[in-house]
């Protein structure tokens, strides 16, 4: 695996922070319409996204961490290169590139200057799988922040398969970290949904058969791991030993009274692990990082 500050061969590396949630289809729009009424919102553009994504026949980028595609937005093409990451209080901080391209053709040469020269076979990039969505856009600034929430739904093709997507992205753009959480909690009180920590990407090689989302590692904070644990038990409808180790870790913590009621909420999922029972328990998530577990 790559290590994260060696990707590029950089000085400069941008960042984004952002929450998924991830959520039906009638609650995203009752979650439009409440967060577009608010007076810190502005609304902005709506654009179809046609995304590609490219690896190698034998998944090297995957394996790396890594995720590579070309968007078309409107007549625009943008070349993108993404790391993992790691996960931060039930949000995602990763590595990020952007370069404009003349058309929907990769360009294998802005992969030169990475190290992924040394990693990958670039002449054996091809496209393993899109992502196309419509993507409403909603700007929200409340004088501490200023959040670009990302309304996204449509498709996940690959080989003739499809799957649906529809997900909900609070970006930070500016200002402080904890207003990721504080709206996402604000918009917890209105619908349901759960904070996913697998990415579209993963969700596409899963269709793809090519990847199976892997436990985070052994040294990864109990709540970062239950969440993971959690979307991937949403992905494939198998529970993950990292999601009952984690479980396991957070009973043992001293009992604290405000969030042992979640805590047995996830309990009970393993009696009867479900996909189907995933989408409800934002909720609990969003109580385990206001009270801190996450930092014990």
């Amino acid at each position: 695996m790559l290590a994260a500050e060696s990707l590029l061969r950089a000085e400069m590396m941008p960042q984004e922070l952002e929450i998924k949630l991830t959520l039906e289809p009638a609650p995203a729009d009752d979650a439009y319409r409440w967060l577009s009424s608010l007076p810190e919102t502005s609304v902005g553009p709506t654009k179809r996204l046609a995304n590609t994504y490219f690896d190698t026949p034998d998944a090297s980028l995957n394996r790396l961490k890594a995720a590579l595609r070309i968007r078309k937005a409107g007549d625009r093409y943008i070349q993108t290169l993404k790391t993992q990451g790691e996960f931060v209080a039930g949000a995602h901080r990763r590595l990020e590139w952007e370069w404009p391209l003349p058309s929907a053709v990769l360009d294998r040469d802005l992969l030169l200057a990475t190290s992924l020269v040394d990693s990958v076979s670039l002449d054996e990039l091809k496209p393993v799988f899109e992502t196309n969505f419509e993507r409403r856009i909603l700007m929200l600034d409340d004088g501490k922040a200023v959040i670009e929430c990302a309304f996204d739904r449509g498709e996940i093709v690959s080989g003739g398969q499809s799957v649906p997507l529809c997900e909900v992205e609070f970006e930070l753009k500016s200002g402080q970290e904890d207003r990721l959480l504080y709206w996402a909690s604000k918009l917890g009180e209105q619908v349901s949904f759960f904070i996913n920590l697998i990415s579209k990407a993963e969700q596409g090689y899963f269709l793809a058969g090519v990847h199976r989302p892997a436990s985070l590692s052994a040294g990864a904070e109990p709540v970062s791991k239950l969440f993971h644990g959690l979307s991937r038990l949403w992905l494939t409808g198998e529970l993950p030993q990292e999601y009952v180790e984690a479980v396991a870790e957070l009973k043992a913590k001293e009992t604290k009274t405000d969030w042992r009621t979640e805590i047995e909420l996830f309990e009970r999922l393993m009696a009867e692990p479900s996909s189907a029972k995933v989408s409800d328990l934002g909720k609990a998530q969003l109580a385990l990082l206001r009270t801190g577990v996450a930092d014990e």
